[in-house]
């Protein structure tokens, strides 16, 4: 199938590989941008799909804890200087507890939300006539928690990002507080191994299958040899995955698990917004033209 250069420029964010490669891997998996992450990685050409959090647009995420609810909301604008903007903040953090609130579930439910103006939307679209720039509701998530349970929060660069978490067995805030610093910097994808899916295990082991089976410095090595191999690998990669088997960030000699075990606490639920994350910046037309060119468009 034809590839285009769109496909390419977002395999490239996504990957960070070459032009050619992603060319290459998107022809050999007929455009399907998810296989052909895989299919770089198990070329060694890439190292994992996390690296889609290179993908940025500008704007800021919040966290708003009120009582037994909590909500993080993130708000997208075109440039940066925007969102740093007074007008902007307070749409914001406007918007955050507007929907916390109300019973929305969706982005369109939460736009068509009562404000003094008519409508949120209505709200955002003012903000937008006065501003002088697009801007977007993009997605919000709230969590609930008991009376015997404890929220974390934390947001990095005012909101780049932004991360919250329920822990219960403590009620002690700081450790909460350190949890989510902890999610917002290493970036766990599941709480515990028993989590994971099982999929996802497999995907992994079959990557990791794929690179020892490229790796021509291992072409000599017993069979037994690159199964162990692949097998540590596999380990590294699903430790890295789950929060409790990552390094603590204020102690790398722990676990933190272990920190939530020495403070009698578990984590039941927990939340990471990147600012941006999987969405396409506009491309200026010198890069438009730069990859038509390439691709003879």
């Amino acid at each position: 199938m034809a590839v285009t250069a769109k496909q390419v420029k977002e395999l490239r964010e996504l990957t960070g590989a070459g032009m050619m490669d992603c060319k290459k891997a998107l022809v050999e998996t007929d455009g399907n941008i998810e296989a052909a992450v895989d299919w770089l990685r198990k070329n060694g050409i890439a190292k994992s799909e996390k690296k889609s959090g290179r993908i940025a647009a500008e704007g800021l995420s919040k966290v708003v804890i009120d009582g037994n609810k909590a909500i993080v909301v993130e708000m997208n604008s075109e440039t940066d200087f925007v969102a740093k903007n007074e007008q902007f903040l307070a749409l914001l953090d406007k918007t955050a507890k507007l929907i916390l609130a109300s019973d929305a579930k969706t982005v369109e439910e939460a736009l068509a939300l009562a404000t003094e103006e008519g409508t949120l939307n209505d709200t955002i679209i003012n903000a937008v006539a006065t501003i002088g720039e697009k801007i977007t509701l993009r997605r919000f998530e709230v969590l609930t928690k008991n009376d015997d349970e404890i929220f974390g929060d934390y947001m990095h660069q005012g909101g780049r990002i932004s991360a919250l978490c329920i822990l219960k067995g403590t009620a002690d805030g700081t450790v909460s507080h350190n949890i989510a610093m902890q999610i917002a910097s290493m970036s766990p994808t599941y709480i515990t191994r028993k989590d994971m899916p099982e999929e996802a295990v497999a995907k992994e082991r079959e990557i990791q299958q794929a690179l020892v089976a490229n790796d021509e410095s291992l072409a000599n090595k017993p069979e037994k040899v690159k199964a162990g191999i692949v097998e540590g690998r596999v380990s590294k990669s699903l430790k890295d995955m789950c929060l409790v088997d990552q390094e603590f960030f204020l102690d790398t000699n722990m676990k933190c698990g272990d920190y939530l075990k020495n403070n009698g606490a578990s984590v039941l639920k927990f939340i990471k917004y990147v600012v941006g994350e999987g969405i396409e910046k506009k491309e200026d037309n010198f890069a438009a033209e730069v990859a038509a060119a390439a691709f003879g468009k």
